[in-house]
């Protein structure tokens, strides 16, 4: 039967029925170990307790009543954000799309205010990854996302990462602010280096520039820190974050500096569903879990750990992986064969792993993801570069007889 679906997705074979911790339960009857975590989405898991818990309890009460209106539970979501980071302001969406471009919007509206509205050009870099929408695909600039939708949206200017040379010839006049992920995510798990980022924030000082980053993919726990700025030496202006925050409800949020927010005031920027009770219910609950003292200790632990297992296992399996990357529980993985057949060695192990740029595969488990877990991914993606070596093993052979 033709799916009554737009035909935008090139899915699996497969569909889930229940989630428990870091398990999904197919419907071919099947457990399979989530290492995807719906795109580093599921930060605590499937099904977790107190989040299960917050929205129930949330839904029997009041779900949406839109921002006409206060939202308490908004307000200490936000407070506690705040407090946690270098943020000022917060403003809540939906997804990490409308995260980002609120913080575009915010960083144009601030030059204006200021007398400056010819400054809205913002810098970013090649590999990135920043949304769907005709701004942040503009934004991310990769042509396969671009073609086709008409003009590409003005304002955004790419340059290679850790290029300073070409990234100080793209600053000009008209430039607002620097825009950039501290690991690309969809680009391959790529961690920029601290230097580099370093050399962004004097940058953005010298020339009066703002400074955002893109943390929905490294932020909320993923790095084991709250957010992955905490390991750099530096703050930016402005943060979009989402994925983690709603531990799989959607959400997303844009932290600023009072300063970079000053020109976003009222009937400046709105949404519909941005910031309702039951997504700000998860949200809290999603931080009283990560906040718990040791939590994050925990998750850096356990990312160290992963990351000396896989180094081991690219040394025994060198014509299959080729590079370890990333940090925290954010790990790519580089192989030597295309990494869709990777991936799918991994699931034929029923292990789930995500696809990324540069031939990588993710490795994005729940942050509540156990020791004993961790091995047992492991084992299973041994299991599946000894499939991939019996396999290329056999294609020699038949090489060799013709």
């Amino acid at each position: 039967m033709t799916s009554p679906l737009l035909p935008t997705y090139a899915r699996a074979e497969l569909s889930f029925e229940k989630g428990e911790g870091p398990w999904l339960f197919g419907r071919d009857g099947e457990r399979y170990l989530d290492f995807g975590a719906g795109i580093a989405v599921n930060a605590l898991g499937h099904a977790h307790p107190h989040l299960v818990q917050a929205l129930t309890e949330q839904a029997s009460k009041v779900w949406h009543t839109s921002n006409l209106f206060q939202i308490p539970e908004g307000e200490r979501l936000a407070r506690r954000l705040v407090e946690n980071t270098f943020a000022d302001v917060v403003f809540f969406s939906n997804s990490g799309a409308e995260a980002n471009e609120a913080a575009i919007k915010m960083a144009r509206k601030h030059h204006s205010v200021n007398g400056h509205p010819e400054r809205f050009r913002i810098v970013t870099f090649e590999g990135a990854f920043h949304g769907r929408t005709l701004a942040t695909i503009a934004a991310g600039g990769q042509a396969k996302y671009i073609e086709g939708f008409g003009p590409k949206v003005d304002g955004f200017d790419q340059v290679p990462v850790e290029d300073l040379d070409a990234l100080k010839a793209a600053i000009g006049p008209e430039t607002a602010a620097l825009m950039i992920e501290p690991i690309q995510g969809e680009g391959g798990i790529r961690t920029v280096s601290n230097a580099f980022l370093r050399e962004l924030r004097h940058l953005c000082d010298s020339h009066g520039l703002l400074l955002i980053f893109d943390e929905i993919q490294t932020g909320v726990g993923r790095t084991g820190k709250l957010f992955a700025y905490e390991w750099t030496g530096v703050t930016p202006d402005i943060m979009s974050v989402a994925k983690g925050i709603g531990g799989g409800f959607p959400m997303g949020a844009c932290l600023a500096t009072v300063e970079a927010a000053k020109g976003m005031t009222v009937g400046t920027h709105g949404t519909t569903f941005g910031g309702n009770p039951l997504a700000m219910a998860v949200g809290n609950a999603v931080l009283d879990v990560i906040l718990e003292p040791g939590f994050l200790k925990e998750v850096e632990r356990k990312g160290l750990l992963l990351k000396q297992r896989l180094a081991e296992l690219k040394d025994r399996h060198p014509g299959v992986i080729s590079d370890v990357r990333g940090h925290g529980l954010m790990m790519g993985l580089r192989s030597v064969v295309p990494n869709t057949e990777f991936i799918a060695a991994a699931r034929a192990q029923k292990l789930l792993l995500i696809g990324a740029g540069d031939n990588v595969a993710r490795l994005l488990p729940p942050l509540i993801i156990s020791d004993v877990e961790i091995s047992e991914a492991v084992n299973r993606i041994e299991a599946a570069c000894a499939a991939i070596e019996a396999g290329q093993q056999n294609v020699s052979q038949r090489g060799a007889v013709q």
